[in-house]
């Protein structure tokens, strides 16, 4: 189990903060699970933004992959096109849930202007890096 007891934890809609974060052109409102769980996890919903950096580009990552242990996504409204190791691409809807295996290197390649995510991984803090190919893997799908 844990070595820390989780904490209560409470985020209000009404009380939401939205900041900036990884991506340019997408905003995040912190859930409060990363202090509750004492950095074990980190839950958040993006979307894009509407003004500012990036908000008129094309909604595109670039080729990546997430050090975690753990991470899932729910689309609570709009779509995504993504490209997975593996995998190819796939179109994910509002209502949609995808786990994302440790490490896969993907691409989100574009999403609707008006997409909401929710997203939890593990751990809270964790590296992104920046992959300059597909594996070979997937690229014979």
């Amino acid at each position: 189990m844990y070595d820390q007891k989780q904490l209560f934890s409470a985020s209000l809609a009404k009380d939401a903060v939205w900041k900036s974060g990884l991506r340019s052109f997408m905003e995040y409102r912190d859930l409060g699970v990363e202090k509750a769980t004492h950095g074990d996890f980190r839950a958040h919903v993006i979307r894009i933004t509407k003004d500012g950096p990036g908000a008129h580009d094309l909604h595109t990552t670039g080729l990546h992959a997430h050090q975690c242990d753990f991470q899932m996504f729910f689309i609570l409204k709009g779509w995504m096109r993504f490209v997975y190791e593996g995998q190819g691409e796939h179109t994910f809807h509002a209502g949609d849930c995808v786990v994302q295996p440790a490490s896969i290197v993907h691409n989100e390649l574009e999403c609707s202007d008006d997409v909401e995510v929710l997203e939890i991984y593990s751990p809270a803090v964790h590296q992104t890096v920046k992959v300059d190919r597909m594996p070979e893997t997937a690229a014979a799908r």
